[in-house]
């Protein structure tokens, strides 16, 4: 059994949806609650909307200590070192496996780089986003 002591908050969170609740998590111990890589945390997000959506049909996120907010800013960072890498060598690059909403971060955080494109390969839990020139980008770094 896990036990956790920690305080929650649940606020009403329009930028994700008419129908979207935030409920924040902090306590000495909430750090249990996110798990390796935020596994504990998005089966813990799982379950809570298995739950309400037969009730009530809201969706609701769970965040730990502002895990997702740090977790975001890691991957709009780590997306933009790659761009830049890819940008330079002018040879794409394809990430670790990542969740859905992970590689939606990178894919939007890129949307608009101008010398990379992004697409996703792979299935299941091996999906991974992959950072290409674009073909302009391409031709101009051969040509170096």
């Amino acid at each position: 059994m896990l036990e956790v002591e920690a305080d929650t908050t649940v606020i009403s969170n329009r930028n994700n949806g008419p129908d979207s609740s935030l409920i924040e998590i902090n306590g000495e111990d909430s750090g249990l609650l996110i798990g390796r890589h935020g596994t504990t945390l998005r089966s813990l997000q799982f379950i809570v909307n298995a739950i309400i959506s037969r009730s009530e049909g809201d969706r609701i996120l769970i965040d730990v200590e502002e895990y997702r907010q740090r977790r975001n800013r890691i991957l709009e960072n780590l997306a933009t070192r790659v761009a830049s890498r890819v940008a330079n060598s002018g040879r794409p690059i394809t990430l670790e496996p990542m969740p859905a909403n992970e590689r939606r971060i990178i894919h939007l955080t890129l949307a608009n780089h101008g010398k990379v494109s992004t697409s996703s390969t792979g299935i299941n839990q091996e999906r991974k986003v992959v950072i290409t020139p674009t073909s302009n980008q391409r031709s101009s770094g051969n040509q170096r």
